[in-house]
C-alpha cells in the first residue's frame, strides 16, 4: 500500500480553503491503492490529527509515529494554496528528502506565485496580457504612479496569492487608496492592472499517460461585480458554465494556449489558466499551481466534464507525481 502524505493548511489567507481541498481529497482517495494521511501545517507546527490527538511530523524526514509504528510516507499529495506549499518552499523540502509530490516544481511554484513575473515571461511567448503596475510595500506616491500608468478601472490584488483574498475593483480615484492599503495588509508587493471587459474563461491542464490534457473550458459568470472570494466560495454566488457555451473554434484556441502555457512554464499536476476573453483575443491573468479541490472548485467540475471522476483525478495525480 502506498502512504500519501496530503498537506493542507499553510500560512495565508487561503488556509481554510485548503483545509477543505485536503478532507475532499482524502474522502475520495482510491483506498485500495492508498493509505492517505491528512497533514495539516500551519507555521512550524505539523500535525496528523486523528479524533482530538495530534501527531507530529518529525521533519528530519517528514515522518510521523503512531504507537510504535514509525510511518514514512511514498508521496506528498499538494493541497496548500498559497505558502508554503504554492510557491515553491514545500517543493524544496520535499526535493531535498526525494519524496515525489503531485504539484509543480520549485522553480515553475516560485515563477508563477509571483503574478508580475508569470505575466511577463508568458508576455515573451506572444501571450497577450492586461497592462499592469507592479509596486512594492513603501512605494513613493503609488497612487499617482497607477493613475500615470494605467487607466480606470482597475484590479489591485497582492502580488503573491490567490482566493481573491486582498483583491478590490478600483473604478474611481477616491478607491485606490483604500484598496492599496487592503492589498498591502496580504502581501508586501502588489499588482494593478487595468479592467480589460470580456467573459472569463478558465482552463484546467494535467499531464496523464504521457499526454497533457485539456479539460473542457469553462466560463466563470460571477454574481458580484467580478469574481472575488464571496463568488468563489459561497453557494450559489457565481455560475460556472462546463463546458462554455463558446464556438467551437475560440474552445479550441483556449484549448490550444493553455496546452502551449503548460509545457512552456513546465507545469505538473493539474492547474488552471484564467483568461478573459474580449471577443477577439485571449488576455493571460494567471495560473494556478495548486487550484482548488473543494466540492465547490471548478478544478473537479471540468475532469468529470471530461470523464473523470475525482477518485481517478486524484489517483492519475499522485501516479504521475511519483514519475518524477
Amino acid at each position: 500500500m502506498v502512504n500519501v502524505a496530503i498537506v493542507a493548511g499553510g500560512d495565508s489567507g487561503e488556509f481554510a480553503i485548503s483545509i477543505k481541498s485536503g478532507k475532499q481529497v482524502e474522502s475520495h482517495m482510491d483506498r485500495n491503492l492508498f493509505c492517505p494521511y491528512l497533514i495539516v501545517i500551519k507555521g512550524k507546527t505539523w500535525n496528523y490529527r486523528i479524533g482530538r490527538k495530534n501527531f507530529p511530523v518529525d521533519k528530519n524526514d517528514f515522518s510521523i509515529i503512531i504507537g510504535k509504528r514509525k510511518i514514512h510516507f511514498d508521496a506528498v499529495f499538494n493541497a496548500i494554496h498559497g505558502t508554503p506549499g504554492e510557491n515553491g518552499k514545500l517543493q524544496g523540502y520535499f526535493d531535498i528528502l526525494g519524496i515525489p509530490y503531485t504539484s509543480c516544481n520549485v522553480t515553475t511554484s516560485s515563477l508563477t506565485f509571483n503574478k508580475s513575473f508569470c505575466k511577463q515571461v508568458v508576455a515573451s511567448y506572444g501571450i497577450k496580457t492586461a497592462r499592469s503596475v507592479h509596486l512594492l510595500k513603501g512605494s513613493l506616491n503609488p497612487e499617482k504612479i497607477i493613475s500615470e500608468e494605467l487607466d480606470l478601472p482597475v484590479f489591485v490584488k497582492p502580488n503573491n496569492g490567490g482566493s481573491s483574498v486582498g483583491m478590490s475593483k478600483v473604478n474611481r480615484r477616491n478607491e485606490l487608496k483604500p484598496a492599496l492599503q487592503l492589498a498591502f495588509q496580504e502581501d508586501e508587493e502588489i499588482l494593478v492592472e487595468e479592467f480589460i471587459k470580456g467573459r472569463e474563461l478558465t482552463c484546467g491542464v494535467i499531464r496523464s499517460d504521457g499526454k497533457i490534457i485539456a479539460f473542457p473550458v469553462t466560463e466563470i459568470i460571477p454574481k458580484n461585480e467580478y469574481f472575488d472570494y464571496e463568488a468563489k466560495y459561497r453557494k450559489g454566488m457565481s455560475d460556472e458554465v462546463v463546458p462554455a457555451l463558446i464556438p467551437e473554434k475560440v474552445s479550441e484556441k483556449c484549448l490550444e494556449i493553455s496546452r502551449f502555457l503548460f509545457e512552456k512554464l513546465n507545469c505538473k499536476g493539474v492547474v488552471r489558466f484564467d483568461y478573459i476573453f474580449d471577443g477577439k483575443d485571449f488576455y493571460f491573468l494567471e495560473v494556478n499551481t495548486v487550484p482548488g479541490l473543494t466540492a465547490a472548485s471548478i478544478v473537479p467540475k471540468m475532469a468529470r466534464a471530461y470523464g473523470w471522476s475525482f477518485t481517478e483525478l486524484i489517483t492519475r495525480l499522485i501516479i504521475e507525481g511519483k514519475k518524477e
